[in-house]
């Protein structure tokens, strides 16, 4: 599976994809950082990403494409540019009918590193030794965007079977339903006790 992971935002926008084989091999295919001025207006900032996306769609042909979720920031302006730039990349896969699911950073950072609480150079650091990398992915947005794809293949087995095993328990659950109300209607109706003394 070939996975096209994003680290959202608008100045920074980091791009990685990564092919996975057998088992919880991985291997780099492309990360770069895609960038836009700050003092350029906020539509066409966006009509950039959504061009370069567009571009990586093309070039790497994604089976997925893996987007870090925004979870909670203090910077309210940053957390909206994040989302906007997430939005934009969402959308563009949609439209070539690509899966797009999106992971928190401590999904991330807990698959690559072991701990949900691993700082940015414990991730960069454990990308590089994953992918066999002689240098390290800089800046983090690029990291972090390998990251992803890399969370995203291994994780997809597991969210897929947790998915078919609810599905399991929810056909399981509508069939003891069917057969509860099924038995109800089939019972003799209790006879109805009547008031009055005998004489």
């Amino acid at each position: 599976m070939r996975v096209f992971g994003v680290d959202p935002g608008l100045t920074r926008c980091g791009f990685g994809v990564v092919d996975g084989g057998a088992g919880r091999t991985v291997r780099p295919v492309a990360v770069d950082v895609v960038r836009t001025p700050a003092d350029l207006d906020l539509a066409l900032r966006l009509l950039q990403l959504s061009d370069a996306v567009e571009q990586w769609l093309d070039r790497y042909q994604p089976q997925v494409v893996a987007i870090e979720r925004v979870f909670s920031q203090h910077n309210v302006r940053t957390a909206m540019g994040t989302a906007q730039a997430g939005g934009v990349v969402a959308l563009s896969a949609a439209r070539r009918g690509l899966p797009v699911v999106f992971h928190t950073p401590s999904e991330v950072k807990a698959a690559v590193t072991g701990s949900g609480r691993a700082d940015k150079a414990q991730v960069t650091a454990m990308v590089t030794k994953l992918l066999g990398l002689k240098t390290a992915p800089k800046p983090a947005d690029a990291a972090d965007a390998l990251a992803l794809a890399i969370c995203h293949l291994w994780r997809a087995p597991m969210r897929s079977r947790l998915e078919e095993a609810q599905a399991r328990a929810a056909d399981i659950a509508r069939t003891h339903r069917a057969r509860l109300a099924q038995a109800g209607a089939k019972a003799p109706a209790k006879p109805t006790k009547t008031g009055g003394r005998s004489q």
